[in-house]
């Protein structure tokens, strides 16, 4: 079992978590519902976990194709349901921006197409619970 520690460490609602090899990752509350700016607000992180579980995907995937990435970044963006308490993300869609020398366009399309349908968990969990997750590949 994974464990992660949560410590309250700035004013009142900015919290440090830690997994069990000491990575740490700030959390605080939006400015208007009293936050400080401390980091990142948790309902990000969890668009943050799955930019990095299908990140790695991505380039183990695209590795065993031998397609050299050189450059590689995501954008992600998220809309959350209205006027629902708790608004659970509805909406996610992904921007691949993928550079290297000679890349397969279609390759990248199916390393990116088993990482969000197949392999990346953060996405799994986040489509169970009713998102609906979108991408779209830039070369």
């Amino acid at each position: 079992m994974n464990t992660i520690e949560i410590v309250r460490t700035m004013a009142d609602f900015g919290f440090d978590a830690k997994d069990e090899a000491g990575h740490v990752i700030k959390m605080d509350t939006s400015d208007d519902s009293g936050g400080k700016n401390y980091g990142a607000r948790p309902m990000q992180t969890l668009l943050m976990g799955l930019g990095g579980c299908s990140g790695i995907d991505v380039v183990s995937i695209m590795k065993k194709q031998r397609q050299e990435l050189t450059h590689f970044k995501m954008i992600i963006k998220g809309q959350r349901e209205a006027d629902k308490i708790p608004a659970l993300w509805e909406k996610i869609h992904i921007i691949f921006e993928l550079g290297g020398n000679n890349l397969d366009e279609s390759k990248a399309k199916q390393a990116i197409t088993l990482s969000i349908d197949k392999y990346c968990s953060v996405a799994e969990t986040l489509r169970r619970a009713g998102a609906a997750i979108t991408w779209e590949l830039r070369m």
